[in-house]
């Protein structure tokens, strides 16, 4: 009965836990302290465990709860939007928290087996304790993010973006903040485990130390990473709200490229400035470019003049290789009024980007599971990558950097655009993202996935703004601030002006390589303490 109470605590932490990655239920405020103190009651149970074994099974059951809570909107897309059969879609859904679940239970097994509770008695080896089940879960995060592509969501570090310890982010990055976290919860933990008396201060040297590195969090949140650069830039931001039901369905695809149309070309409102840029959503046209007439190319490129603007929209593009193989990529184009309609056509505007970080199933069908995407019914399902660098869009005096749907989970990967070109082209001063997140309804990815967005506004001192079709279309500061948004699943266009930023951040420059020795160096290091200590379980 013991073992089942404290599995259902277990449980509902992880369910908790889930929770804290986005507002909604949860208030913003409410979310780091949520973070924490859920992932504590694992820390605890984990590193308090009698043996590996069951440490790696408690923390395997909390991860799964959590996963399980956190996506469930992935249901949605299987079964509503997918057409695969509810019981299938559920079990798709449990099968992928069951696996992400390996990566948080193998860490805690691995912090349990480097760090025997009885470790744990003296204030500095707590200390000690701490860090490594900090670094045991900030790798085994890395290795989420990287192992098959990687699926970083629900990333610990997003559930502190509204908290000091996010300023933490310009050095460290994501995984930085995982690390800090994670060290935090451990902090807690050991404060429920202590059994010194009160009166002793030592036991509370973790605790002081997490509170440090809070209080230090708060002080580089205050630094300014990044300048203005250039002219700040009149952006209109389109919302065309499609449903997911509708967007592929060929009777109703003119009425969505009309409302796109309309919205792009609504008259400026009272005091709003002219758009220099119209940015439109993910695959906005939901056939390839060639497949579409020509007037409806130049129904845009008329947009394009009457407005005075560049249009940016995501689009499937069509095109031939160096060798005239068939090449076909999930991408952005950019042109206005004097872009030739051949170039649009054709797929070989200058200002292309073609999506490199690819959606598994949902855009590549990984080796082996053609007959799980055969089952599912998703268009556009199987695209090349675009390269690993690819310039930003010159826009007056901004250069804009794009990322594609769950692109920005990827941290790393925006780096290179943000650097000069080899070549001599600028680095980017600002940040895009177009995503069509119609997929998975009204449900807490949309605020998730703003929240992934905030970050990696933080991590690089740049503004980023979303054009998404159902939500949520938005505009970032470069301190990860939202300064406007369009509510979900409502059409509209929002304006907004963007002042570009320039100048690196730590991060900017090192990436994840600064925390990944620091993981390596504490690891290493225990395991040269586990090896000359004797055998535990």
């Amino acid at each position: 009965m013991r073992r089942l109470r404290a599995g259902a605590g277990l449980a509902a932490a992880g369910a908790l836990h889930a929770l804290s990655f986005a507002p909604g239920p949860l208030p913003a405020w409410s979310l780091a302290w949520v973070q924490v103190l859920t992932l504590s009651v694992l820390a605890y149970a984990v590193l308090a465990a009698p043996a590996g074994k069951q440490a790696w099974r408690r923390g395997w059951g909390f991860a799964c709860v959590s996963f399980t809570v956190g996506l469930y909107w992935l249901y949605i897309s299987m079964h509503q939007y997918g057409g695969l059969a509810a019981p299938l879609a559920a079990g798709g859904v449990l099968a992928l928290a069951a696996f992400l679940a390996l990566f948080p239970a193998t860490a805690g097994w691995l912090a349990r087996r480097l760090c025997p509770p009885q470790l744990g008695s003296q204030p500095w080896r707590r200390v000690w304790v701490a860090l490594v089940w900090a670094a045991s879960w900030t790798l085994f995060e890395w290795l989420r993010a990287t192992v098959m592509t990687g699926f970083p969501w629900l990333n610990i570090g997003y559930g502190v973006v509204d908290s000091p310890i996010a300023g933490w982010a310009p050095v460290l990055g994501v995984h930085g903040l995982a690390f800090i976290t994670a060290f935090c919860a451990a902090a807690v933990a050991d404060l429920a485990a202590t059994r010194a008396a009160p009166s002793d201060a030592r036991r509370a040297l973790p605790a002081g130390l997490a509170v440090l590195l809070v209080v230090a969090g708060a002080g580089l949140g205050l630094i300014a990473w990044s300048r203005p650069a250039g002219a700040p830039l009149p952006m209109r931001l389109v919302q065309g709200n499609v449903e997911q039901s509708q967007k592929f369905n060929p009777a109703l695809m003119q009425a969505g490229l009309e409302r796109h149309l309309g919205l792009s070309n609504l008259p400026l409102r009272e005091g709003e400035p002219a758009a220099e840029l119209i940015l439109l959503p993910e695959t906005v046209l939901p056939v390839f470019q060639s497949q579409l007439p020509p007037q409806v190319w130049q129904a845009w490129r008329d947009v394009a003049a009457g407005q005075h603007a560049t249009i940016a929209m995501g689009v499937p593009l069509d095109t031939r290789d160096a060798q005239g193989r068939p090449r076909y990529t999930n991408s952005v184009i950019a042109f206005d009024g004097q872009t030739p309609l051949r170039d649009i056509q054709q797929g070989t505007t200058p200002m292309r980007y073609d999506k490199q970080h690819l959606v598994p199933w949902g855009e590549f069908v990984p080796p082996g599971f053609r007959w799980f995407v055969d089952m599912l019914n998703i268009p556009l399902g199987d695209f090349d990558r675009g390269a690993a660098y690819q310039p930003p869009f010159a826009v007056k005096d901004q250069r804009v950097a794009f990322n594609i749907c769950y692109e920005d989970l990827f941290g790393p990967e925006l780096l290179p655009a943000l650097h000069a070109n080899p070549k001599g082209g600028a680095g980017a001063t600002m940040l895009a993202n177009v995503s069509n997140l119609g997929w998975f309804g009204d449900t807490w990815a949309l605020r998730q996935h703003l929240q992934i967005g905030r970050l990696r506004s933080i991590e690089t001192a740049r503004p980023m703004v979303t054009a998404t079709n159902t939500g949520i279309t938005a505009s970032i500061d470069a301190r990860g601030q939202v300064l406007a948004q369009l509510p979900p699943h409502q059409a509209g266009v929002l304006p907004v002006v963007v002042q570009g930023m320039t100048g690196l951040t730590p991060y900017a420059y090192g990436g994840d390589a600064s925390v990944l020795v620091l993981v390596g160096l504490i690891l290493a290091l225990a395991l040269w303490r586990a090896a000359r200590r004797p055998s535990s379980p």
